[in-house]
């Protein structure tokens, strides 16, 4: 069985980085949820960062306290100001200097420097003669 070139090892690690990289990134936004309440505190919505309505709640005799367009009106106030936090939150989560990963020039450069400078290189054409 032949070797692989150290090259093609290398971008076989800079692929399996680049994977963990967005799969912590998802991890970090799908924890992101506002739940900011209405003007009459009466609704909460829930919204995630990608400013999806998930959950509503809506305390005891609420929609008796309002009108159809009062509480629509409660509603959809709640459900923006819930989505600019939402917002807010992953611009925070997303631009903060301590999360940002090493980058990946100098992850190769380690493992380059890794590689043993002795080492045979895999033929992959015909054998000399």
């Amino acid at each position: 069985m032949r070797e692989i070139h150290p090259e093609v090892q290398l971008v076989f690690r800079a692929q399996r980085e680049l994977q963990h990289r967005i799969a912590e990134v998802r991890e970090r936004a799908d924890g992101i949820v506002a739940r900011r309440p209405s003007p009459s505190g009466l609704v909460i919505p829930e919204v995630d960062c990608l400013g999806r309505l998930t959950d509503l709640y809506l305390a005891p005799g609420t929609c008796a306290r309002f009108d159809n367009q009062g509480l629509a009106a409660d509603i959809m106030a709640a459900i923006i100001e819930s989505t600019a936090d939402a917002k807010r939150q992953f611009d925070i989560a997303m631009n903060d200097p301590a999360n940002l990963p090493r980058p990946l020039e100098e992850l190769v450069q380690e493992w380059r420097a890794e590689t043993r400078p002795d080492q045979q290189l895999p033929n992959s054409g015909k054998a000399e003669q």
